[in-house]
């Protein structure tokens, strides 16, 4: 493999890995901001124990999302360096307003949520959390917006002189109408990752305690166990469950937009999702194929919904869908000779995977709300299990959509507007870096190593923090007084003054 190539994988695997931890932060900073929320407002201690639980949860994700994402940003300037010259006037802007403005506001209050228990006044402290939740989610909004460039450059002129895309409207790059759909889309995902891992890790809790109580052989311990169950777990993954059900609701409507809009501006890969090698009207949505995708002549779909891929594209059954042998002549009549094709093998499977694993979220979702329908509580060992068995499934879906955006854009690193500014468009080996391939294999196999071990201490802390479960001395929160011996002649009460 060439230095391209060996970069393209680098840069491949470090994001996919990135990607995995950054839908459960952006999704998961609001819900324990509600959790703790509830406990402000009723003063039930399971919910402040709850929120101390899923937030260690929540800082082992955040600190190595941060420790990952560092390596990204540097990639840019080292084996992507004629990229970064050709847009860096551009695509620096959203980056340097995500680390000055996004990052800044999440870290700083984060640390003040972290040490200020029992230090700041509840609703102040409840405000950090609050204001953590808004900056991951602002974060999120400006990498967004710089790879919607990437997908659809807007607010540019290309500079004849310099060779380079200048920066005329951070207006126009902020509302990108990309952006504006990609950004929903990605946080209904985010809140689908998040409600199922809490709902995956407070069901399996839930079945857990239930358990404890029948094999208790003391009441009072057999008591303490149903109540746990009753009045902690259950409560928080109904919560979930439903922000489930509204993320794939979201998820839906969202990707319905993203569909059309792609099939405005980037009809190839459009086409490429279906395999589409010939220009066709009323396009079906096969389930199923076989044969080679990228040879189009051995392609033959089993399982297939009439119109749908028409339907996807512009909202008719029997609109017509530019193939992509169609695409690729056109392109090299505007474009010059070339491969303006995809890998449709990849692209083709990657969007079924991101539908297909989102049906892991919808099973426990209809199961969980049955289950604890009227008041129930689950003692079923295989509901427990279900539900961690589930908890991967939207963090593949998430990965295989990031796959499918990406893959689908090749061989543009900047996809060229059909409607917007000429010459502001760049293949991937136009952006590579001049290096040599042993440079880059270097780096490759180091971020390989490293990245593969940090995947095992994530797993392995949020596995024993999980099993853990929310502690002992998290029972009442800071400040109040049920350890404290009465005072004579004062009746016992709560307190929750920090």
């Amino acid at each position: 493999m060439d230095a391209l190539d060996v970069s393209r994988w680098q840069f491949g695997i470090t994001t996919v890995y990135h990607f995995i931890l950054v839908p459960l932060t952006i999704g998961l900073a609001p819900l324990i901001a509600v959790m703790q929320t509830m406990w402000v407002v009723t003063g039930k201690d399971h919910w402040y124990r709850l929120t101390k639980f899923f937030g260690k949860l929540f800082l082992i994700n955040f600190a190595l999302g941060v420790a990952t994402g560092i390596v990204q940003e540097f990639q840019f300037g080292m084996n992507w360096s004629e990229y970064s010259r050709f847009v860096g006037d551009v695509f620096g802007a959203p980056l340097a307003l995500e680390g000055l403005v996004a990052f800044f506001l999440e870290s700083t209050f984060l640390g003040l949520w972290i040490f200020g228990w029992g230090r700041l006044p509840k609703l102040v402290h409840l405000a950090t959390i609050w204001l953590v939740a808004i900056g991951v989610n602002a974060s999120a909004y400006f990498i967004i917006t710089a790879n919607s460039f990437m997908q659809h450059p807007v607010g540019a002129v290309y500079n004849p002189e310099t060779g380079r895309a200048e920066l005329t409207s951070i207006w126009e790059l902020l509302t990108n109408n990309t952006a504006l759909a990609a950004f929903p889309h990605v946080v209904a995902g985010a809140f689908l990752t998040a409600g199922t891992f809490v709902a995956g890790v407070g069901g399996w809790w839930m079945v857990r305690s239930m358990r404890r109580s029948k094999e208790a052989t003391e009441p009072e311990v057999a008591k303490k166990h149903e109540e746990t169950a009753r009045t902690m777990f259950r409560p928080v993954t109904i919560l979930a469950l439903w922000v489930m059900v509204a993320a794939g609701v979201g998820l839906a409507i969202t990707g319905d937009i993203q569909g059309k809009l792609m099939f405005e501006q980037q009809p190839m890969k459009m086409a490429s999702a279906e395999s589409l090698c010939h220009t066709e009207t009323g396009a079906d949505f096969s389930i199923l194929t076989v044969g080679t995708q990228n040879n189009c002549d051995s392609i033959t779909q089993l399982i297939k919904i009439p119109g749908l891929t028409s339907f996807l594209a512009d909202g008719s059954f029997d609109s017509t869908v530019e193939g992509v042998t169609e695409i690729q002549a056109r392109y090299e009549e505007m474009y010059g000779p070339g491969n303006y094709k995809p890998n449709l093998f990849v692209t083709y499977w990657t969007f079924r995977a991101m539908i297909g694993w989102a049906a892991g979220s919808a099973l426990l979702a209809v199961v969980g709300l049955w289950m604890t329908r009227g008041g129930r509580v689950p003692d079923k060992k295989w509901f427990g299990w279900l539900s961690i068995a589930v908890i991967p499934t939207p963090f593949l879906g998430n990965s295989a959509g990031w796959v499918f955006t990406e893959m689908g854009r090749q061989p543009w690193v900047v996809a060229p507007n059909p409607t917007g500014v000429d010459m502001i468009r760049l293949t991937v080996d136009q952006g590579v870096s001049n290096h040599s391939p042993w440079t880059v294999w270097v780096s490759l196999i180091t971020f390989t190593v490293v990245y593969g071990s940090l995947a095992v201490v994530w797993f392995t802390l949020i596995r024993r923090y999980t099993v853990e479960g929310p502690l002992e001395h998290d029972a009442h929160p800071p400040g109040d007084d049920h350890d404290e011996p009465e005072e004579p002649g004062r009746p016992e009460q709560l307190s929750f003054a920090y």
